[in-house]
């Protein structure tokens, strides 16, 4: 049997990938389990690795070292794919408030880590290591052990990695305990939050609607369709015309007459006034009136014509047909001219059925294809994204470069790639299912691989010396800040709930709390917020951590 021995205890690939999935199944299955009907789902893995780590499993630290910055860039970059073709716009909504909010919990816990050097009398490096286990950030730990070593020349250097060990753990379940705090407290119903995310990111009357209209104003008798682009507010399209009985494609050069029917496709808020304009609202639906013309959804998988504009393509002229929407990602839009396509579309085209048959030949429309993975620009992005996170930015008077680090870094790439890759023929889309699993793969070993390592050293640091005390200081810089900053975001500034959780993460630069906010929400909006404030956090976290050692040490 000593082979089954050294299959446990003996260090080798082997041993690690059984200790891995032995983490993670019974730490994913115990976070199931439901308090009062809460959850930690995957984030339970992290303390079935504190468990395995005391009970003296040992990973070797390279390995050990490199699955968790792989999981973590895993986890991040998918994220970023994820977020990214919506980010740009809740920046431009929301951004600048959003950063301002994470700054403010940034400043309260370094305040708060100040106070107790001063009350308490444990030595700055010390807090430093607390603060940073206590926000869950470790390139903040490791950029003031590198300014503690540079002031402290020959000297003994204290082992400020104790009270990061200590602090994390509870870190991380403290973040979560905070937002569970918070929705408890202003009676949150995460169902109707959703539904106000929703809503808030496209307005009622910006969401497309259809509607019969009858030609009957006499200011539109025998005039063409062009004639009214300046009028077809909002991108709203004429998809087809009913004359004579007989119902047809409307295109630019369809002229109106008394007594027709049109199909108008148009943002809710818009009917109204389009309707005044041509006439007035047709009890009948033209589209759902037997005629040759079909409408169909046809699906975007042809690579070659990503990021062009529907114009561009010319399919009206060349196929008599229409195209009135767009589906992506679950959100419907009017299907405008300069409306550029992204793999995974979904087009709704009005035609006949061998116009659009040819039209879907171009456009792809081959689930087959979509499903095939495209690693060649993942991988490149991920590329990127660590050379970014490892170029150091000097800034005067600060002994360590700062740099965005592995979580920085590939999140920052992907959201850019999601949005802009398709101008360097890199398409990084992935199905929904995909990004899911991927995401969750990278976090679980991130957890893993934190808790095994933590769990050498944490019974003995916690129970012996000032352990608890270091402990209870770092449950103080996690609840305090977040708390306050996160009852001020959601019941003072009335943010959206699903938002708070995205910005208490994205705050204190904790990837686990982000997949517990994204577990209970089902939902983007978390993740958003979290990548709208992570970058300019993390900045902020590595500088103040080195500022502490170099003013307080």
């Amino acid at each position: 049997m000593n082979w089954f021995n050294d299959l446990f205890w003996k260090e080798s690939i082997a041993q690690a990938i059984l200790i891995y999935s032995l983490v993670i199944t019974s730490g994913v299955l115990l976070g199931k389990i439901k308090i009062h009907g809460i959850s930690l789902g995957v984030t339970f893995v992290l303390f079935t690795g504190i468990i395995v780590g005391h009970l003296g499993f040992r990973i070797n630290y390279d390995v050990l070292d490199f699955i968790k910055n792989f999981g973590l860039v895993l986890f991040v970059f998918f994220i970023g794919l994820q977020v990214g073709p919506g980010f740009f716009s809740s920046f431009r909504k929301g951004g600048i408030a959003l950063n301002l909010l994470a700054i403010s919990v940034v400043l309260l816990g370094t305040v708060i880590t100040i106070i107790l050097h001063f009350t308490s009398g444990i030595s700055m490096p010390m807090l430093t290591g607390i603060m940073s286990g206590a926000v869950t950030n470790t390139p903040g730990l490791g950029a003031a052990q590198q300014a503690l070593s540079q002031i402290s020349g020959n000297g003994e250097i204290q082992d400020i990695g104790l009270g990061y060990a200590v602090a994390y753990p509870f870190g991380v379940i403290g973040i979560i305990i905070s937002m569970i705090i918070i929705r408890r407290i202003t009676k949150t119903d995460i169902n109707l939050e959703l539904k106000n995310f929703e809503k808030a990111q496209h307005p009622e009357e910006t969401i497309p609607d259809k509607t019969s209209i009858i030609i009957d104003n006499p200011d539109v008798f025998g005039k063409k369709i062009k004639d009214f682009d300046n009028y077809l507010i909002n991108d709203a399209v004429i998809s087809r015309i009913q004359q004579n009985n007989e119902i047809k494609i409307a295109n630019a050069e369809t002229i109106l007459n008394k007594g027709d029917v049109i199909l108008l496709i148009a943002h809710k808020g818009s009917i109204p006034e389009l309707t005044k304009l041509f006439g007035s609202k047709s009890d009948k639906d033209i589209s759902l009136l037997r005629s040759k013309l079909i409408s169909k959804q046809v699906l975007v998988t042809n690579r070659h014509i990503i990021g062009k504009e529907l114009a561009s393509l010319k399919l009206r002229p060349r196929f008599g047909i229409n195209i009135t929407r767009v589906y992506r990602t679950g959100i419907e839009f009017i299907a405008s001219p300069d409306f550029k396509i992204q793999i995974g579309d979904k087009l709704t085209i009005v035609g006949d059925e061998t116009s659009i048959e040819n039209v879907a030949q171009i456009l792809g429309n081959s689930i087959k294809q979509l499903n095939e993975p495209n690693l060649f620009p993942i991988f490149t992005g991920i590329i990127f994204g660590v050379i970014l996170g490892s170029i150091p930015i000097a800034i005067h008077g600060i002994p360590t470069p700062v740099k965005l680090g592995m979580a920085g870094g590939p999140l920052i790439v992907a959201i850019l790639l999601s949005r802009y890759g398709y101008k360097f023929s890199l398409n990084a889309y992935t199905t929904p299912s995909a990004n899911i699993m991927l995401r969750e793969i990278g976090i679980v070993l991130f957890l893993a691989s934190v808790g095994i390592k933590a769990g050498e050293n944490f019974v003995t640091t916690l129970v012996s010396g000032d352990g608890f005390t270091w402990m209870g200081y770092g449950a103080l810089i996690t609840f305090i800040p977040v708390i306050i900053i996160g009852l001020i975001t959601r019941v003072f500034m009335k943010r959206n709930f699903l938002e708070t959780c995205g910005l208490i993460s994205g705050s204190m630069t904790d990837p686990p709390a982000l997949a517990f906010a994204n577990s209970i929400a089902q939902s983007e909006a978390p993740a958003i917020a979290y990548a709208t404030v992570y970058p300019l956090t993390m900045f902020l976290r590595v500088i103040i951590a080195q500022m502490l050692i170099l003013f307080f040490a």
